[in-house]
């Protein structure tokens, strides 16, 4: 009982030095708990979602997908004849059953030819109003569609957009353009994450959509009372035998669940790695607080040991200091975690992706993963500062006024440390000498392990060769004053390492992902420099397939010399040696994309894989299976029938654009699959006529005017899109990483302010012989400074090593430009030294405003 006494009042005297460390604790778990209360709450509105919109027992196509997905490559979706509705009403327990139709493979747009698609990548759907669709949404003004000429749109699109009854809009589908104008608007009886929902009366739908009547995307069926759906579901199969698939109303919800699992996942798994930065970056925050609290009271750690306190009371008084300072911290970790999370439902609101707070999901695993992750983190890491506590003797205690070094224990650290750097730098070059990526990647990940922890435990050995070299080329120009901040930053090495490595670490990852980001966009606009040789190509950023009206009138435009077009589809390989590969991509395309693509063969000519009955694979597809030129596979097309192609060239395994790809002709895949079910085109390639390139460029754009979903783009639009694709990921990587950067400044406000205390006499003594206060507080940012910067070079050095690594890596699959950012390099080197500024701006003015007598007589 007096050891928690005793541990509550040190807590609460020092709770001004303890309330950053509180800080890093708290943000840590509150990133954690807000990524958890996030993902749940996306994961509760799509399961009331899916459930709510699914029918006791829906009946589909045999190759529809479970989730409800409708793209085919064709453009339309999988149906079925209208005779498996009245199939399905005649069966016994049916209560009623209607049609549906509905289609995510088109693009609606408003009368200005603008799409009216999500811009959170949410689907644009296309359907029949359906007693289903009345279940979830509401009529709130106008009516449903009655005749080709209405349409009926959701209430949140129709807020986003402006449109109003009356408006007239478009639907671009395979079939074609068809304009309505709105004569209703539903709103959501649920909460709608973002999907953009257009509405048609049957008919329309069926020739909008399919191009036929009598057709329907699925059945959906009610039970009657009693009826399980399990059992309308055994029903309903054997009236239609095997060829249908037949999905009740749980199986569904899951399917649709499962969908959009996998994106959930890697945003969940993605942030808490971040969050796990963050914890890493402030174990150092605490362990410096804890290390510099216990060396200031070495004199009461000795008067309590005098008067009969073990070194286990002691040892347990700092802990449990730590376990209050976890406990509060998490506990408004928590609180803060669900208000990032309301935050981030917010944001996703403002890019269209629509979540509730009446959804917002707290599971009770979420405050105690916070609470234990936050005390145990804490505990932890103040172990090792109170171990020390324990082991200092009364009599050293009483005569020191501070801990004394373990000069032995900091040989042994920085021995261990250099070993494990070494270790590390070894496994780094074995990633960077590696033959195959999968192998590298492993040494590459012990290497980045390795090289990080040795960094930190030979931090102080580095401190005092870098700080003076730093000291030399930044404080000196500051005479006595920098000198004396030179000083201070040496002082203590290990709390000044342990602060460097805080700051280390968050700009190690941001170094190493500047280098892989920069080199891979380097890489790939060296090899399109190389292997395009088309003037521009014509594809949708969404994924969207080609209509045909849209290729046909890029083809009518009369400034072009060719297009080429460029399709995609998958197959049943049989090859030589009897392996048969199920689900085989392979790409057709006209023989002019031998000319568009420079593909670099090893065996034949890429145009020679455009003759008839003839195809290319590439080196290591070859050597896997014991192909060489005039090597026949029998390929299996999907949707058409069989056919036995030759193989008329090898390509090389090395290239970046189309890796892997195996090409046959267009006219090749006309002849296996039938024209009604031959795929779009994924992508076209257009040459303009010679000298009229840039007339040929702003023709294609008015040609695809009334398709706003498809992007022309010259080599110099493609290299800028694809660096600002890079770049977008990348910013959101170093927003992450910022957690960990904010945490770190916290830990050098905090060492400051710890170091200002331990220094006060000092202080009142440099005050009392003529120092001012201004120069007194300039010597606190320079020591500030000087420390982001050494951390700040330790990391940007670490992560230049580790993506130059990382690279070497990547040139294995063919992205072999090394490009160092340096503009980045640069720019955060000197951010760092803002960042050291900014850090001091509260401890120097608390140091400015001592009163100098009070700090002479301070003990």
């Amino acid at each position: 009982m007096t050891v928690l006494k005793t541990s509550l009042r040190n807590f609460l005297a020092h709770k001004g030095r303890m309330a950053l460390s509180a800080v890093a604790v708290l943000l840590s778990v509150a990133f954690v708990c807000g990524t958890l209360v996030f993902t749940d709450t996306m994961s509760t509105t799509f399961d009331k979602l899916f459930a709510a919109t699914a029918s006791d027992v829906t009946v589909s196509a045999k190759d529809a997908s479970d989730g409800g997905e409708t793209t085919s490559d064709n453009g339309k979706p999988p149906v079925v004849p209208a005779s498996v509705l009245a199939d399905v009403r005649d069966v016994e327990g049916v209560e009623s059953a209607e049609g549906a139709l509905h289609s995510t493979s088109l693009t609606v747009v408003d009368g200005d030819k603008e799409s009216l698609s999500p811009t959170s990548g949410g689907p644009t759907i296309v359907g029949n109003w359906t007693a289903n669709d009345a279940r979830t949404m509401e009529i709130t003004s106008g009516a449903a569609p009655e005749g080709p000429e209405q349409i009926m749109v959701d209430a949140d699109t129709a807020d986003k957009h402006g449109l109003e009854l009356g408006d007239e809009i478009g639907v671009i589908s395979v079939v074609g353009t068809h304009t309505a104008k709105i004569s209703g608007i539903a709103d959501w009886s649920v909460t709608n994450p973002g999907a953009a929902l257009f509405f048609l009366d049957t008919k329309t739908a069926q020739q909008v959509l399919i191009g036929e009547s009598g057709v329907f995307t699925n059945v959906n069926a009610t039970a009657a009372d009693g009826v399980s759906d399990a059992q309308l579901k055994k029903d309903v199969t054997a009236a239609l035998g095997g060829d249908y698939k037949v999905l009740t109303a749980q199986e569904s919800a899951e399917a649709g669940q499962k969908d959009v699992e996998g994106f959930m996942s890697v945003m969940k798994y993605a942030m808490l790695g971040f969050a796990g930065i963050a914890f890493l970056v402030g174990i150092f925050l605490i362990i410096n607080t804890f290390s510099m609290l216990v060396a200031q009271r070495t004199r009461e750690i000795g008067l309590m040991r005098a008067i009969g306190s073990s070194r286990k009371q002691v040892n347990r008084s700092v802990l449990i200091e730590a376990l209050l300072l976890g406990v509060v911290g998490s506990v408004l970790g928590v609180a803060a975690g669900v208000g990032l999370a309301v935050g981030l439902m917010k944001l996703m609101g403002s890019i269209g992706m629509e979540l509730s707070t009446d959804d917002l999901t707290v599971a009770w695993t979420t405050p105690a993963i916070g609470l234990l992750l936050g005390v145990v983190v804490t505990v932890l890491a103040a172990y090792l500062p109170a171990r020390r506590a324990g082991k200092i003797s009364p009599m050293a205690a009483l005569r020191d006024a501070g801990a004394p070094a373990d000069a032995r224990a900091g040989w042994i650290r920085g021995g261990v440390g250099t070993l494990l750097t070494a270790a590390g730098a070894g496994a780094l070059y074995l990633a960077a000498a590696a033959d195959k990526a999968a192998e590298g990647s492993m040494w590459l990940g012990l290497g980045v392990v390795l090289s990080l922890v040795g960094f930190v435990l030979v931090g102080p050995l580095l401190a005092s060769g870098v700080v003076r070299v730093l000291g030399v080329v930044v404080l000196r120009v500051f005479g006595p004053v920098g000198r004396m901040a030179e000083r201070n930053a040496l002082r203590n090495p290990r709390r000044t390492g342990a602060t460097g490595a805080a700051l280390m670490i968050g700009l190690a990852l941001v170094a190493c992902l500047s280098v892989v980001g920069s080199s891979m966009v380097a890489s790939a606009t060296d090899e399109l420099d190389k292997t395009v040789g088309t003037d521009f190509i014509i594809q949708s950023d969404t994924g969207q397939l080609l209509t045909p009206q849209a290729v046909k009138a890029v083809q009518d435009t009369p400034e072009l010399e060719r297009v080429t077009e460029y399709k995609w589809t998958e197959a049943d390989f049989t090859t030589p040696d009897g392996t048969t590969l199920k689900n085989t991509a392979i790409t057709a395309a006209d023989p002019t994309y031998a000319t568009d693509l420079r593909v670099e063969t090893v065996q034949g000519e890429l145009s020679d894989a455009y003759r008839p009955d003839s195809m290319s694979v590439h080196e290591k597809f070859a050597e896997d299976h014991g192909i060489r030129l005039g090597s026949t596979i029998d390929v299996a097309f999907r949707d058409g029938s069989a056919g036995e192609l030759t193989v008329r060239a090898i390509t090389s395994s090395d290239a970046v654009v189309d890796a892997g790809a195996m090409y046959t002709s267009i006219d090749t895949l006309a002849k296996y699959v039938p024209a009604d079910r031959m795929p779009l085109d994924t992508l076209l390639f257009a040459t303009a006529k010679e000298g009229k390139q840039d007339a040929a460029y702003t023709a294609l754009k008015d040609s695809l005017h009334d398709y706003p979903q498809y992007t022309v783009r010259d080599q110099t639009d493609y290299k800028e899109a694809l660096k600002d694709q890079i770049g977008q990921l990348l910013n959101m990587i170093y927003g992450l990483l910022a957690l960990a950067i904010v945490v770190a400044v916290l830990g050098v406000v905090n060492t400051l302010a710890l170091s200002v205390v331990e220094r006060t006499r000092e202080i009142g003594l440099m005050r009392a012989i003529g120092l001012s206060r201004r120069q007194l507080r300039r010597m606190i940012r320079l020591e500030s400074v000087v420390i982001a910067l050494f951390g700040a070079l330790l990391g940007l050095g670490l992560g230049m090593g580790w993506g130059a690594t990382a690279q070497q890596l990547l040139a294995l699959e063919g992205l072999k430009v090394l490009d160092i950012p340096w503009p980045t390099i640069i720019g955060v080197f000197i951010g760092s030294a803002f960042v050291g500024l900014f850090a001091a701006l509260v401890p120097a003015f608390r140091a400015g405003r001592m009163n100098v007598l009070n700090a002479i007589a301070t003990e």
